[in-house]
């Protein structure tokens, strides 16, 4: 299976970004999104920010993605 995570980007250099992962900071390529921003929300998959999202989507995806850690937990 394939996941695609919403991160936040912190600070764009060229081709790579800081973004914002749960609190823990990682540098992508954002090539494939080059209108890319700070403060946007990218899908970021195997290291490579694939699209571009609005925030209330970000948000909705990671809380969905908070909720089925916390049943796979329980």
């Amino acid at each position: 299976m394939c996941l695609a995570v919403p991160v936040k980007i912190i600070s764009v250099n060229g081709d790579q970004a800081e973004v914002d992962i749960g609190g823990v900071g990682r540098t992508v390529n954002i090539a494939l999104t080059p209108e890319v921003k700070v403060g946007n929300y990218v899908l970021l998959h195997t290291g490579y920010a694939i699209s571009v999202l609005d925030e209330q989507e970000a948000q909705e995806t990671l809380s969905l993605l908070e909720r089925m850690v916390e049943a796979e937990a329980a």
